[in-house]
């Protein structure tokens, strides 16, 4: 594929994410930047193997000219991934093979003009050897916190100086800078060094110092522990680290929202709590039971997301945004019949920014993905924190140990295994946030947060500075 345009041609920047709706978006939001406030052109790669539904209708959702989405051919993967095989390992072996066979070929159609630069996430790692014979430098977009950030690059130094299982060590893990991480919050990948999703994750952490610098979607206000860290610590020295957000989702499309916005414009101010676990995240049937339940005796409004209950906690992850289940057949019955006044129940997805930004919602029980964070601080919205897999936990107790914007629900045990919450401590949860001395203090920090976000994105501000000047490098070739 060649770009042409008349005159001068614009600066032109590659974009690769991994599979996943939770990657893709922060990557593409970052692509919208360059192209409406940077005047670059950009080309948008698509890994098709294992895309969701979700995920196509969001990238097709907002066309423009100087963005073009070429999808990368599709391949048999029947003789790679098997059914034993985890999400994430899935994932990394799609994406790589995907960057073996295909990105080669393309880059030699698409690097005209040449590409300033190439923007991927932390599981697109492969690209830097498909880029460096041609002298293309490759950017990261590492799509979660600072602080988890932080703990990636500094694993490696901990799997050499730790002898048995990092998970296993009795005191806090303290990366130099950072708040401590306790190990029950350690997500599952890292626990044991034999699984292959230690190995993947090892494998691409270490190789994100081959990346010219990292963009990371967080601000000073939001994590200052972390970032001062990470600019200041002698073991992070050799990175160049570029705080850019609030990276955000710019909304649904309209249709897709009507009902629900529909019954938000009916509620009074922030009086509804927003119960949705992210574009993957599943229940088992007795959590969901229990959940249902608990909300029901908490009286109070809701907006709850309903999937096909799973053992898995991350069943949906290919699947988002393709569900048609009813919702009732998955929920204690006369739950709907008895909660019709106060509840709205909606099947697979709802539009979370349209919710997050509307004035009836007072509150976020999310699993905390960290876009579904930086989506509810931005608009100002305290959380209940339900982490589900991936590196949640460390992102739920940063939320209510750190920045103080959540109440965690108990789901963790005392052994850091997942716990069934019943429907009296969810209840309990549930009016401290909206009844409670606490839930004002995390709802007054949240709005903080909500006009700090803005501020680093104005034209002066912190975020779009730092972008600012690695757009203008590019532009000159540095």
């Amino acid at each position: 594929m060649s770009i042409e345009l008349e005159g001068a041609p614009k600066p032109h920047v590659a974009f690769l994410s991994s599979p996943g709706i939770g990657h893709t978006t922060p990557l593409f939001e970052l692509a919208f930047r360059l192209v409406t406030q940077h005047n670059f052109q950009v080309t948008f790669l698509v890994i098709t193997n294992g895309a969701t539904l979700a995920q196509t209708e969001y990238l097709n959702a907002n066309p423009h000219p100087d963005l073009h989405i070429l999808n990368l051919p599709l391949f048999d993967i029947s003789n790679l991934v098997s059914d034993d095989m985890t999400a994430f390992v899935h994932l990394c072996v799609i994406a790589e093979q995907s960057i073996r066979t295909s990105l080669p070929s393309v880059l030699s159609r698409i690097n005209r003009p040449k590409l300033q630069a190439f923007v991927i996430d932390i599981f697109c790692t492969g690209v830097f050897e498909a880029c460096k014979p041609l002298s293309i430098p490759v950017y990261s977009f590492f799509t979660s916190s600072a602080a988890f950030l932080a703990f990636s690059l500094y694993l490696p130094v901990l799997d050499k100086e730790v002898k048995d299982e990092v998970s296993d060590l009795p005191d806090p893990i303290k990366v130099p800078g950072c708040h401590l991480i306790r190990t029950r919050d350690f997500m599952g990948i890292t626990k044991k060094r034999n699984i292959d999703e230690y190995k993947w994750f090892l494998h691409h952490v270490t190789r994100l110092t081959m990346a010219t610098g990292v963009f990371v979607n967080s601000w000073d206000d939001l994590e200052p522990v972390s970032l001062k860290a990470l600019r200041h610590e002698l073991c992070f020295r050799n990175m160049s680290v570029y705080p850019i957000g609030p990276v955000l989702k710019r909304g649904e499309p309209e249709e897709s929202s009507r009902q629900v916005i529909a019954w938000l414009d009916k509620q009074p101010k922030e009086s509804v709590l927003f119960v949705t676990l992210g574009s993957g995240g599943t229940l088992t049937s007795e959590q969901l039971t229990e959940l249902a339940l608990g909300l029901e005796l908490s009286q109070q409004r809701f907006i709850l997301v309903v999937r096909k209950p799973s053992d898995c906690a991350f069943a949906t992850f290919f699947s988002a945004g393709s569900g048609t289940e009813d919702p009732e057949v998955y929920l204690p019955k006369g739950f709907l019949q008895r909660t019709n006044q106060v509840g709205l129940v909606v099947s697979s997805w709802a539009p979370q920014v349209a919710v997050l930004s509307h004035r009836a919602t007072g509150a976020f029980l999310s699993h905390c993905g960290w876009n579904s964070i930086v989506e509810c601080v931005t608009h100002g919205v305290p959380m209940i924190a339900w982490p589900m897999y991936a590196e949640q936990r460390m992102n739920a107790t940063l939320l209510s140990d750190e920045i103080g914007v959540a109440v965690k629900m108990p789901v963790v045990g005392d052994d850091g295994e997942t716990v069934v919450v019943g429907r009296k401590e969810i209840e309990r949860v549930v009016r401290v946030v909206f009844e409670g001395g606490e839930g004002r203090k995390i709802r007054s920090k949240a709005r903080e947060l909500e006009v700090s976000g803005l501020e680093t994105l104005s034209c002066k501000g912190s975020s779009y500075e730092t972008l600012a000047r690695v757009a203008e490098s590019w532009k000159k070739g540095n």
